[in-house]
């Protein structure tokens, strides 16, 4: 499904962020992008996409070479990829719906678009992935009046709105407090499965990827330290990544939160819309 092969990233400053990156995702799962800060995390993501343009190297997308599209290929690549940002990326002053319907932009025309004129059954699956997402009820919703977590739960039925074969996931937990974390991780790897698409996702929470991902790419200095299942990192492999560190903590929180059934989050939501 996507490959990416000696992939290196060189900014103006001299800052080589991506030293020959290699990695291939075959089959739908959810992969952490794991590492310190500066390793290189945000600019793999946002590579596959060239919303940061690639030095060298390749990317494909089945097949299609994303590094070798013109502009007008880029756009049409990137319906299939939803992303889904740690700033939310909404349209404050619209409502929920219209930020959700967003994600087809690509697929219907100018004037549709200009008019939020959308087709029926592009409407009908808005409704049901708010549904999904825990936050029906609030498509006439200002995007401003959201909390966090129900900012974030926007912008994944808005990158879902796509139809993606690949969902870019850039630090969507940074933002929230350890519950929502934790609610949206949950949903977003139980939606990655249910579609059956494959999802990127990078994250500084080790005990979250540890927890919910099924598998792990650390990455250290722009190069890959390591590629493996969930359940393989261990206090070894953390220090390859980050650094001698003592991880039993990290460790152990990840194995409290491993095991729980998953399930879907409508009482959670309704806590957190409670709340605030």
């Amino acid at each position: 499904m996507l490959t990416i092969n000696n992939l290196v990233k060189v900014y103006p400053t001299g800052k080589e962020a991506l030293s020959g990156v290699d990695l291939t995702v075959s089959e739908p799962q959810v992969v952490a992008i794991i590492g310190s800060s500066g390793a290189g995390k945000s600019t793999l993501i946002r590579c596959i996409n060239r919303l940061v343009e690639p030095t060298s190297g390749s990317i494909v997308l089945d097949d299609t070479d994303v590094t070798a599209l013109s502009r007008r290929g880029l756009r049409r690549a990137r319906r299939r990829m939803g992303m889904i940002f740690q700033e939310y990326n909404l349209v404050e002053r619209l409502t929920v719906m219209e930020n959700v319907l967003s994600g087809r932009l690509g697929y219907v025309g100018f004037w549709r678009a200009y008019l939020r004129n959308y087709p029926p059954e592009d409407i009908a699956a808005a409704f049901e992935l708010l549904e999904r997402v825990g936050i029906a009820g609030y498509e006439d919703t200002r995007a401003d009046a959201l909390s966090g977590g129900q900012r974030q739960r926007v912008g994944i039925a808005r990158a879902l709105m796509q139809r993606p074969d690949l969902l870019l996931v850039d630090e969507p937990t940074a933002s929230l407090d350890p519950k929502t974390s934790r609610q949206i991780m949950r949903l977003l790897c139980e939606l990655a499965h249910e579609r059956g698409t494959p999802a990127l996702v990078n994250i500084h929470d080790v005990a979250l990827a540890r927890t919910y991902a099924d598998r792990i790419v650390g990455l250290h200095d722009g190069k890959v330290a390591f590629d493996g299942p969930a359940d393989a990192l261990n206090h070894e492999v953390l220090t390859d990544i980050y650094g001698e560190e003592d991880w039993s903590t990290t460790l152990a929180d990840a194995e409290d939160g491993a095991g729980k059934p998953d399930r879907r989050l409508h009482d959670e939501v309704e806590h957190e819309a409670a709340a605030g």
